[in-house]
């Protein structure tokens, strides 16, 4: 894959500068509301979206953020596709606990409605298909219900459209989170932390990952600018 030539402003000197008291890869308990998802939860999700006569061969997953550089089960080939009628956003929050607390809840990034998203298309394994999903389901629906169900989207790679699946936000779920400015963005991913690292690491390995594969987001590409220049006001104004 090409290498990014761009320097990217927010760098691991700025990330190093938030670091949780504790980390966690586990699950925490759910938030009022949502209940932690079961083996069987996965199993009728996987059902549900293969219902009826399976002529596909392969099974791809659009990977748009954490995917791209922290894949949640194996896979067999990676291409670059690109997705019409979703964008990505930083609209589902509000994180309290993987990359945000309390005080400073974090954002994540979900598809949205409208324009266009380039990102990873990974094809599963044909023969660990639902055992590969099922692990992608811990990973993404680790609570229920979720607000950003998967769905089969069709995706442009090259000369193919391929049919893969994807995780968008659900507008009515609670979390949407809408109507803020970049700038407000960008203060809530300079500040948020949580047991899985914090809302700048999560931007950086993305845009970094993202600009290796050759794409460049011009809406992460500012929103981590933004983001190296509060972390220099914060942590280094007396320097």
């Amino acid at each position: 894959m090409p290498r990014r030539s761009r320097q990217m402003r927010l760098t691991a000197r700025h990330v190093a500068y938030l670091q949780p008291e504790e980390t966690s890869e586990a699950l925490p308990p759910p938030p009022p509301g949502l209940r932690e998802a079961t083996p069987n939860d996965h199993a009728a999700t996987i059902q549900t979206l293969f219902d009826g006569p399976d002529h596909h061969d392969e099974t791809w997953v659009f990977a748009y953020g954490s995917l791209i550089w922290k894949p949640a089960c194996d896979y067999v080939e990676i291409r670059t596709g690109l997705l019409h009628g979703w964008h990505r956003a930083f609209c589902l929050g509000w994180n309290t606990r993987f990359r945000g607390s309390e005080d400073s809840p974090g954002l994540m990034l979900a598809l949205d409605r409208g324009g266009a998203c380039k990102g990873a298309l990974y094809r599963l394994p044909p023969d660990r298909r639902d055992d590969c999903l099922v692990k992608l389901f811990e990973r993404e629906m680790g609570w229920l219900p979720t607000a950003f169900p998967p769905r089969w989207v069709t995706v442009r790679t090259g000369e193919r459209a391929i049919r893969a699946l994807t995780f968008c936000i659900d507008r009515q779920s609670g979390r949407y989170v809408s109507g803020l400015s970049e700038a407000e963005i960008a203060d809530v991913l300079a500040r948020a932390v949580g047991t899985r690292g914090s809302m700048a690491e999560y931007l950086h390995a993305t845009v970094d990952h993202l600009e290796q594969m050759g794409i460049h987001d011009p809406y992460l590409w500012r929103l981590q600018h933004l983001v190296a220049e509060r972390i220099e006001a914060a942590y280094e104004a007396d320097r």
